[in-house]
């Protein structure tokens, strides 16, 4: 054979060859050994079909780097799709979390600006009253020296001397010895009136630049949460119609579970006592708001986020709070589970970003998170922190 006839051989069997393998039936899975193509970078909470996808690549099974040694789901479909939907609702949770988080910081710097803009217009004022103050000195002090000026042309001793009444020149001394005196106090207040106000300004402008840096803090904060939120949002967006029913019916469930088990451990077993005057009113308020939506960084009228809505129940009772969770954790006083009662309010995760009001017989009344609405839920169903009393 030739060269040419074995060449045209060749090419015949490797079309062969290859046309066999394109049309076996089947899908094709990719060697062990052959290079996988790097993973996406992560986008730290974002990207909806990508996080999507990985939820449930997770929930069946798939290893972070692409591949399928995982152990491919023996259950049925209906499980394997619960396990999926699980892992989409653990990753809900946590950009939830992130936001609210991030809705506290907010919120704590929103108080703070507030804060030091009242701060700054109550200084403007004492400085605007020390220079009015100063300008008066001034003039006085002018008047008091063009007037010494005028009547001290002799030494008192020649004034005595040539006087045709001594005693009314004594007397008149004394009266200029008191003057005198008169004039020093008014030079010190002088001096004391212009200290005051350089420390007044040099206050001002401190409060200036931290007003400045508290909303520098409260843009970025606001930045993380619209970027968790829209990440949150994207996610559920890729689930189709029964997917969100399915996963709204397993959160109900593990809540369910989780009320169950809080309740079963006899955590309410000594705990009768009844709500304050102040914690009747309080829970009368935010049990009024139940339907309104959850809006970050709002206190009513018509939207809340959690604390938003505590602080405006206590608010409403006559007592001021704090405005944060996290603050109102730190900064009113803490009492312990089983002597809780109605208008306390219960603080949720290990980094106090969540509150809700105790409503009694294990319940709550709560702003959930976005997409929800003002509503009452089993105190159990998240890890709770502690409880604080408004009124003690």
């Amino acid at each position: 054979m030739g060269s040419g006839q074995r060449s045209l051989t060749t090419a015949a069997i490797a079309l062969v060859c290859a046309v066999t393998v394109l049309s076996a039936p089947g899908t094709a899975f990719a060697s062990a050994s052959a290079p996988k193509p790097p993973p996406a970078p992560s986008s730290g909470g974002q990207g909806g079909g990508d996080a999507l996808a990985d939820a449930k690549n997770s929930a069946d099974g798939g290893s972070t780097d692409g591949s399928s040694a995982g152990t491919p789901p023996t259950s049925t479909e209906d499980t394997a799709t619960d396990a999926q939907l699980e892992a989409v609702q653990e990753k809900l949770d946590k950009l939830y979390h992130q936001a609210a988080v991030a809705t506290d910081a907010y919120n704590a710097a929103e108080e703070k600006a507030e804060s030091q803009s009242a701060r700054i217009a109550e200084l403007n004022r004492q400085i605007d009253a020390a220079k009015a103050k100063l300008g008066e000195l001034q003039d006085r002090a002018g008047a008091a020296a063009r007037a010494q000026y005028r009547g001290g042309t002799l030494p008192p001793e020649m004034q005595l001397w040539l006087s045709e009444d001594p005693q009314k020149f004594l007397d008149g001394a004394q009266l200029a010895r008191q003057g005198q005196q008169a004039t020093m106090g008014l030079i010190d207040e002088l001096k004391q009136t212009k200290t005051d106000l350089g420390k007044l300004s040099s206050d001002a402008s401190d409060r200036y630049e931290k007003l400045e840096a508290n909303r520098k803090e409260k843009a970025s904060a606001k930045k993380r949460v619209k970027k968790r939120i829209a990440a949150a949002e994207t996610l559920q967006d890729q689930l189709e119609a029964k997917e969100k029913e399915r996963l709204a019916k397993l959160e109900e469930e593990a809540a369910r579970q989780a009320q169950t088990a809080w309740l079963d451990s006899g955590v309410l077993k000594d705990v009768n006592t009844k709500a304050s005057a102040a914690g009747r009113e309080a829970v009368a308020f935010a049990t009024d708001q139940i339907g309104k939506p959850y809006v970050w960084g709002a206190e009513g009228p018509n939207s809340y986020d959690c604390s938003g809505l505590t602080s405006q129940a206590w608010l409403a009772a006559g007592h001021a709070i704090p405005r944060t969770s996290q603050e109102q954790w730190k900064r009113l006083p803490h009492v312990a589970l089983a002597d809780m009662r109605p208008g306390d309010l219960i603080i949720y995760f290990e980094d106090a970003s969540h509150v809700a009001m105790y409503l009694g017989d294990g319940k709550i009344v709560h702003a959930p998170r976005p997409g929800r609405t003002v509503t009452i839920a089993g105190a159990g169903t998240m890890p709770i922190l502690g409880v604080v009393r408004p009124d003690a």
